[in-house]
């Protein structure tokens, strides 16, 4: 099997096909709250690797070390100045894993909005 193929069969499992109906409130509240929590897992996982980089590399206290993390995953930039050039590369290194960060969590928060959108004008343009 092709990679291509297992990509469709993953979807296919994850979304309903156009050709099906739509899926009740109910079902699409429980597909939103899983990706949701999805989404907030990366970020916790992400903000935890911030955290501990600030806090063992730059040697900040764990509450400077969560406002760094929580600011430059957030896109503000940092809030303490960095000691040594190994914290500056690690603030450099997780300020582009940051950002990338981003756009998959708000992909993986808004997809189930965005396939509903689309199954809903593809169910219009079949009637």
């Amino acid at each position: 099997m092709r990679n291509t193929e297992r990509w469709h069969k993953c979807v296919a499992l994850m979304y309903e096909h156009r050709t099906q109906p739509l899926l009740s409130r109910a079902k699409f509240a429980r597909r939103v709250a899983k990706h949701w929590l999805v989404g907030f897992g990366f970020l916790a996982f992400g903000l935890g690797i911030g955290i501990f980089g600030y806090h063992f590399l730059a040697r900040l206290s764990w509450i400077d070390s969560l406002l760094n993390a929580s600011m430059i995953l957030g896109g503000m930039g940092p809030v303490d100045p960095l000691p040594s050039d190994g914290a500056k590369i690690f603030a450099s290194c997780y300020a582009l894993f940051s950002g990338v960060a981003f756009l998959g969590i708000m992909s993986v928060l808004l997809a189930p909005f965005v396939h509903r959108m689309l199954h809903r004008l593809h169910a219009e343009q079949r009637q």
